[in-house]
């Protein structure tokens, strides 16, 4: 084959609560999360033969699988560069076991305690070991240690080259906080976020402020891919997979900075693809799902992929654009990695799959084709979903 375009698709949805502390395992969350996308999809343990897997979630698929009473597992597959590869990333290798006849149904999700550290080792926190191996060994003597002071790099760049200032970020930070202002499940819900608050926060690693870097939550979220023939048949209309896949650039992602001058990056390799792939155009996509993680790269995200030419995103996102209702590119409208929660974007595909479903409580009108993108300075993955014709 030469594209998974509607071969596969996504039928059921479901995550736990989002917030700073589960008080609970890991594994009860990843559980919790499946049970409730079985559910949402009028399916039973037993229907499962799959798993896909973050790399760096801490839960085993053959543990799940014996918790919920899956008989057995026909294929199971982890995803390596936690929010890059992970979140699309999981669901590609689903959808092509399902493709391929390799599995029936297969489960894709990440569950973690990100904030409370419940026993998990906190992502990017900086070592406690005598020392650093690797390329860290050239940046770790001199301070450099957090995803923020690497991301702090890349931004300070694009606004030097473009012109891109902190109030552009800003529209990133209030754009999600808005759409977690009418969501009772994101965390930052019924907590207003102003562009002097965001200018007066406290800087994180320069020109990076509080309201720039994603949150730390505890939570899990599953969704459930099959082919569009079992789709169809289960209780949710089936939500189709048009188009996917992975990219790697040849930079070192530890330091998240590139020349921006650079021909390709991870996601203009995925770019290439992905919108050929699908048979559509960017203009055909309805609503937008660009991974969080840091409001700056947010605006590099719609310029490597392809929405905007570099430099431009700035202008691209100007007078509330990316607002529901009344922008006409609504995006994370659940209020994303931002205000929403962190479950390293997987929280942005149930939403997208509730627009084409129509569901969402942001709902885009006749919503046909969502977009949806992991994190763009490490090796990455997107797709393009569409509401089943």
């Amino acid at each position: 084959m030469d594209s998974i375009r509607d071969l596969a698709c996504i039928v059921g949805i479901g995550h736990t609560e989002y917030s700073k502390d589960s008080g609970r395992s890991e594994l009860k969350l990843a559980c919790e999360a499946i049970q409730a996308a079985l559910d949402d999809a009028g399916l039973r343990a037993t229907d499962v033969d799959g798993i896909s897997k973050y790399t760096m979630d801490n839960n085993d698929p053959v543990e799940i699988a014996r918790c919920l009473g899956i008989p057995h597992l026909r294929f199971f597959s982890e995803v390596a560069y936690g929010g890059g590869g992970g979140p699309m990333g999981t669901i590609m290798q689903a959808a092509m076991a399902v493709a391929t006849g390799q599995a029936k149904a297969v489960i894709a999700f990440r569950a973690m305690n990100e904030r409370s550290g419940r026993g998990t080792a906190r992502f990017g926190q900086a070592a406690a070991s005598a020392g650093a191996g690797g390329p860290s060994s050239y940046v770790a003597p001199f301070g450099l240690f957090s995803p923020a002071q690497m991301v702090a790099m890349a931004a300070r760049q694009h606004m030097h080259r473009y012109g891109t200032q902190s109030s552009d970020f800003a529209e990133i930070a209030l754009t999600c906080r808005h759409h977690a202002n009418m969501n009772p499940d994101a965390v930052m819900y019924g907590r207003e976020l102003t562009l002097d608050d965001h200018q007066s926060s406290r800087m994180i690693s320069t020109p990076l402020r509080l309201y720039d870097c994603c949150l730390e939550t505890d939570g899990g979220a599953a969704v459930i891919v099959t082919t569009p023939e079992r789709g169809r048949a289960l209780r949710q209309p089936p939500i189709m997979i048009a188009a996917g896949g992975l990219g790697g650039g040849s930079w070192n992602h530890r330091f998240m900075v590139r020349d921006l001058d650079a021909g390709e990056s991870e996601a203009t390799i995925i770019a290439k693809r992905l919108f050929n792939d699908a048979g559509i155009r960017h203009e055909d996509i309805d609503v937008l799902f660009i991974y969080d993680h840091f409001t700056p790269l947010v605006l590099m995200a719609l310029e490597e992929y392809g929405f905007c030419k570099r430099g431009e995103s700035k202008d691209f996102i100007a007078g509330g654009r990316l607002r529901w209702p009344d922008g006409d590119l609504p995006m994370n409208t659940s209020g994303g990695n931002l205000s929403e929660g962190y479950i390293h974007g997987m929280q942005n595909t149930i939403e997208a799959v509730r627009q084409l479903r129509g569901v969402a409580r942001c709902q885009v009108e006749d919503a046909n084709y969502a977009f949806v993108s992991a994190g763009n300075a490490v090796p990455t993955s997107a797709m393009i979903l569409r509401r089943d014709s």
